[in-house]
């Protein structure tokens, strides 16, 4: 007899994105549906905790509709459930959690809990070769700059992270200050490409010798600071080599730590992950290096780079092989460690 292959539905709520997707082996993408809330939260310039939950609530249950309904399943064909439970927003993370195992419960089915950040990392196992270990990760998102090391599914060793602003919340912050609007990472790098990043003397934030923490706080006031200086003595500003510039210094530092976690641990493969890992010039630069190093890159296709189920469904794909199941307390936790 046939096994029956394995088919596992996610739902990813964390922040702004309600997401349903449905993956069969880990690897065959039967439904992967974003319904994304970037032009209601644009007006406030930034996401609204209340807001987003909200149109998670109104969203998340149609979605799991059309998932099974667009990768012609009904639930009893299900092999289990996952979810997003942190980190992320309370309110928003609650709406997908409560929702999953209420349906875990009444079908009698596995329930998977996923952290939001170990989702990102497993982006990259979605139409990939296969990815060997050990390897260096680097999570770049609107919530976190960390580097991570694994050493196999599912085993993660914290190396460095940010003191302060995320990487992708500094673009947010500098995007907004320039008056380009949100969400500024995509609109930031487009505008960079168009610029000088030698133009302008920006700081760069090493932390010290042997270090793998970020800080972006100060390089975001440096551009703070460039600007009122500017506005105060009547100068005009260009905007595409500032851009630059800035840019220029965050993907420095982001990838010359990398190599550096990789060259010290002897991590012979990097990933990169999250909504940052999208950012032409880090991809364009972090190739090069790693090239130069002789180590091994991925990143995810765009689509798989910002929050969506298909990613958090590969992790628990993993999981799931493990043996490993969630009980009825799962929770919501907005602060959710790797």
């Amino acid at each position: 007899m046939t096994q029956e292959k394995e088919i596992i539905l996610a739902v990813e709520t964390s922040c702004d994105e309600t997401a349903v997707a449905i993956l069969r082996d880990g690897r065959e993408l039967l439904s992967n549906l974003v319904f994304s809330q970037i032009k209601i939260h644009q007006q406030f310039g930034g996401v609204v905790p209340e807001i987003a939950a909200r149109k998670h609530l109104e969203q998340v249950n149609l979605l799991i509709s059309l998932a099974l309904e667009e990768a012609g399943l009904t639930f009893p064909q299900l092999s289990a459930l996952a979810v997003t439970y942190g980190p992320g927003l309370v309110g928003a993370l609650l709406i997908g959690v409560s929702t999953v195992k209420a349906l875990a419960y009444s079908l009698n089915l596995p329930l998977l809990g996923v952290n939001h950040m170990e989702g990102h990392l497993y982006a990259n196992w979605l139409g990939q070769e296969q990815i060997t270990f050990p390897l260096v990760g680097l999570i770049v998102s609107g919530g976190h700059t960390s580097l991570i090391e694994m050493r196999g599914h599912g085993e993660y060793l914290l190396l460095g992270q940010t003191q302060d602003d995320a990487v992708g919340e500094a673009y947010d912050k500098v995007a907004r200050a320039m008056g380009l609007g949100y969400p500024g990472g995509p609109l930031l790098d487009a505008l960079a490409r168009e610029g000088n990043g030698e133009a302008l003397s920006l700081p760069r934030a090493w932390l010290g010798e042997g270090s793998f923490d970020f800080s972006f706080s100060g390089l975001k006031t440096a551009v703070l600071n460039y600007l009122n200086r500017a506005s105060l003595k009547g100068e005009a500003v260009n905007q595409a080599d500032l851009a630059a510039s800035f840019q220029a210094s965050v993907v420095e530092v982001l990838v010359e730590k990398t190599i550096r976690v990789a060259r010290k641990k002897g991590l012979p493969t990097v990933l990169m992950a999250g909504g940052v890992s999208a950012n032409s010039s880090l991809r364009e630069q972090m190739r090069k290096r790693c090239e130069q190093e002789g180590l091994r890159l991925y990143y995810p296709p765009v689509e798989f780079c910002t929050d969506n189920a298909a990613m958090i469904a590969c992790a628990a794909h993993y999981r799931y092989l493990k043996g490993e199941r969630a009980d009825w307390y799962l929770n919501a936790i907005p602060q959710l460690r790797l």
